[in-house]
């Protein structure tokens, strides 16, 4: 994987709601009602080798579904509640984008060969997502990172969800539209607004930030899509519950981040998908969850 697709842990430098359609449960969750939907896409700028495709009717029973990422403040009430320590901590490192990584410390933190924008930084994790001495401070509604696709199935196991599959991911964040690019429509920035954040500028040395935010933004940022879920293009990558493909190896996710950019990772498309290995983490990896109703 390329661009803003963070590097697997095992990567070769590894270090020691707004109602719009669907009705709220008892625990905020938006309740999808089942249907049929065109699933994938045959986009020319799209990535067959992604397995995007090919477009299929698939049909997706009843759900309930976050309208927003997991946040640091939900995380971290798990955590408190079960004294859970996420894999990145165990490990002692997780993967943090470059440019957050203060100079002196980026100097001694390894990064991948191929994506030298990574830097694997120990003391990294949820709680310090740039490494020691940083924090999520005021960012407790921002989406949760740096947390691996075994690290979100604890959290749904002690929230009483789990993980959505592809199909319910998929479904749910094209909001009742039929093979659209994007959440909202075919066109990234209608009128000239940004709907979502990723990155704008020369990436990786140069993000402009004309969407208003550089790294992560708050979860309920910008417009939600016709069924009300925010955020299921750009921000934060999501894990969901299936495999990547037949090897199982990797879990898929969904959704890009703020790192992906047109000339080279436009995976921020509604049928866009990429994967990890279930132990991998990073600063752009975050997950929301589902219940079956």
């Amino acid at each position: 994987m390329s661009g803003c697709c963070p590097p697997s842990r095992s990567a070769p430098s590894s270090v020691a709601a707004a109602d719009r359609g669907a009705a709220t449960n008892a625990e905020g969750l938006l309740v999808l009602p089942g249907g049929t939907f065109r699933m994938g896409t045959a986009d020319k700028d799209g990535f067959p080798e992604d397995h995007e495709g090919p477009v299929r009717e698939v049909t997706v029973p009843s759900f309930a579904i976050d309208a927003y990422a997991v946040t640091n403040a939900r995380f971290g009430e798990f955590v408190d509640a079960t004294g859970y320590r996420t894999e990145a901590e165990n490990y002692g490192w997780t993967y943090v984008f470059a440019k957050f990584v203060p100079a002196g410390l980026r100097k001694i933190s390894p990064r991948p060969e191929q994506t030298p924008w990574w830097c694997g930084v120990s003391g990294a994790y949820w709680r310090a997502p740039e490494g020691p001495g940083s924090d999520v401070g005021e960012s407790g509604d921002h989406p949760v990172v740096h947390v691996s696709w075994n690290d979100a199935v604890a959290y749904c196991a002690w929230a009483g969800r789990r993980l959505p599959t592809e199909v319910e991911w998929e479904y749910a964040a094209r909001g009742g539209l039929d093979q659209a690019r994007y959440p909202w429509g075919d066109e990234l920035t209608p009128g000239g607004e940004h709907r979502c954040n990723i990155w704008q500028g020369r990436f990786p040395v140069r993000d402009t930030a004309e969407d208003g935010y550089s790294g992560t933004a708050p979860v309920d940022a910008y417009q939600p899509n016709g069924f009300g879920l925010y955020n299921t293009s750009g921000n934060v990558w999501e894990w969901c519950a299936d495999w990547f493909d037949e090897a199982q190896s990797s879990r898929a996710m969904r959704g890009g981040s703020y790192l992906c950019h047109d000339s080279y990772c436009n995976r921020y498309r509604v049928a866009a998908r990429t994967a990890n290995t279930p132990d991998s983490s990073s600063g752009n990896l975050g997950f929301r969850t589902v219940a079956d109703v």
